[in-house]
């Protein structure tokens, strides 16, 4: 713990101190923040701090890759600043100084800012998924039985309820009151509105303002467009409510206007883009299945690399998934995991400086695992051929798994305790096949690495062989 105290308070130093954090999220390896003022970070020193695995302005955010111990350094952090869940006060865009996201920046922060504190459940809701399957095919479970159904539960909730967790999520990002925001997530999937969806005759609010009646479960863009309008209602009704009764004037003007902008303007208009979103996933999904694992086998490590794996993957795979039930991204980032795993094994083979081999070895296992940054920072993309070697290798398995068509059933991580997520109960083969991508993977880029290593005198040297 006192180790993790230490490169709490150095990442700090490094960063402005706690006067210029604007906010602090983290996901399954890095430290994500936003800055007052960008001047103030420093990324040749937060590279050279012990524990850190890299450091950069990627995704609108500053971004520190500390590996799977994030959360703990996260925690001392949030300790030694007094951050109050991970934010403090707002900053408006035009009061930030040093480096500025760009629009498309801005936008794939803000994505990535309202699925990283859902990672957690989603990802464990599927693992739930993903058992109970593994026990009904060994005939452990019945199907049938109330066992099976309230783990069914645990399992469907956080994809049926989403627009309410993403309500959350929003409300913090968007400076939204987040009760007011679950409020209003709720709203999108309460059961008298799903029975009006259901029964499919057209209503209007006041007469004459119809009401579209969309289907909001497991949506995502929807009620992120609702929460972002909210931010700015509620501002106009903080204007408008007088001090002595604000308490209950404010949420209530907020709701009273938000209520038909969600049912009859916003909430279609966000379903419009889901709908649209849809439409270009089936034309790769139906007419090109091959492309997807393919580019995202070889070009997985520039994706995180971008900081767009969480702005840009999720969506897209929780998208399929509602529409298919089924993704094509998945196996192209299981493939580019084992290839970050296996150039990183192929390393720590030639590796004679103990720390290096250590570094070498628990990364390559962890990326195998499904988490890829620590091998990708720490190793390959520090001596450069192990990731060449790793893109060529997820450009291999990519080709057998987009032309078999593997799919990925149920959103989750890819990763090798995490395999039974390409079980498909109707398709035996779809999980051969993947094994079949993860050999053919590993063998190609623990082969290329080794011997790129082997020629390079400089990486000899780097790692003391």
């Amino acid at each position: 713990m006192a180790d993790y105290k230490q490169l709490a308070s150095g990442i700090l130093k490094h960063v402005g101190g706690t006067e210029n954090v604007q906010s602090l999220v983290h996901c399954a390896t890095r430290l994500r923040f936003q800055l007052k003022d960008g001047a103030k970070f420093d990324t040749e020193e937060l590279k050279k701090t012990k524990g850190v695995m890299g450091a950069m302005f990627t995704g609108g955010q500053y971004q520190v890759i500390i590996g799977p111990d994030v959360h703990h350094v996260y925690e001392e952090l949030i300790a030694e600043t007094g951050l109050t869940g991970g934010t403090v006060d707002r900053v408006e865009a035009d009061d930030l100084k040093g480096q500025k996201p760009k629009m498309l920046e801005r936008a794939m922060d803000t994505l990535s800012s309202l699925f990283t504190p859902a990672i957690a459940a989603i990802t464990g809701a599927a693992m739930v998924k993903v058992l109970l399957v593994l026990l009904t095919m060994a005939g452990l479970l019945d199907s049938a039985s109330p066992t099976y159904s309230l783990l069914s539960i645990a399992g469907d909730a956080p994809f049926l309820f989403l627009p309410v967790i993403l309500a959350y999520t929003s409300s913090v990002r968007f400076g939204v009151d987040p009760m007011v925001g679950l409020t209003i997530g709720f709203m999108m999937v309460h059961p008298n509105y799903t029975a009006m969806v259901n029964a499919g005759e057209p209503i209007s609010m006041f007469g004459f303002l119809p009401v579209t009646l969309a289907t909001y479960t497991s949506t995502v863009i929807p009620v992120a467009l609702v929460i972002y309008a909210a931010s700015w209602v509620q501002k106009l009704a903080d204007k408008a409510s007088p001090k002595v009764i604000k308490f209950f004037f404010r949420p209530m003007l907020t709701l009273l206007i938000m209520t038909p902008l969600t049912y009859c303007i916003v909430g279609p208009l966000g379903n419009l883009v889901g709908q649209g979103l849809e439409a270009v996933l089936s034309v790769f999904q139906n007419n090109a299945p091959w492309f997807l694992p393919i580019f995202f086998g070889a070009f997985g490590p520039v994706v995180i690399m971008l900081g767009m794996h969480y702005a840009v993957t999720i969506p897209l795979a929780l998208a399929a998934i509602e529409a298919f039930g089924y993704d094509m991204l998945g196996p192209g980032f299981l493939v580019a995991n084992i290839a970050q795993g296996a150039a990183a094994f192929a390393v720590a083979l030639q590796a004679k400086d103990k720390s290096f081999k250590s570094l070498a070895v628990s990364t390559g296992c962890s990326a195998l695992l499904g988490t890829t940054e620590p091998a990708l920072y720490g190793v390959n993309l520090r001596l450069k051929k192990p990731l060449i070697a790793s893109v060529i290798g997820g450009l291999a398995g990519g080709i057998v798994c987009g032309f078999a068509g593997v799919k990925r059933m149920v959103f989750g991580p890819t990763g090798l305790t995490s395999i039974a997520i390409f079980i498909d109960p109707n398709n035996s083969m779809n999980f051969v096949f993947a094994l079949i991508g993860i050999a053919v993977t590993f063998v190609i880029t623990f082969g290329l690495s080794y011997v790129m290593i082997r020629k390079d005198a400089g990486i000899q040297k780097e790692i003391g062989a």
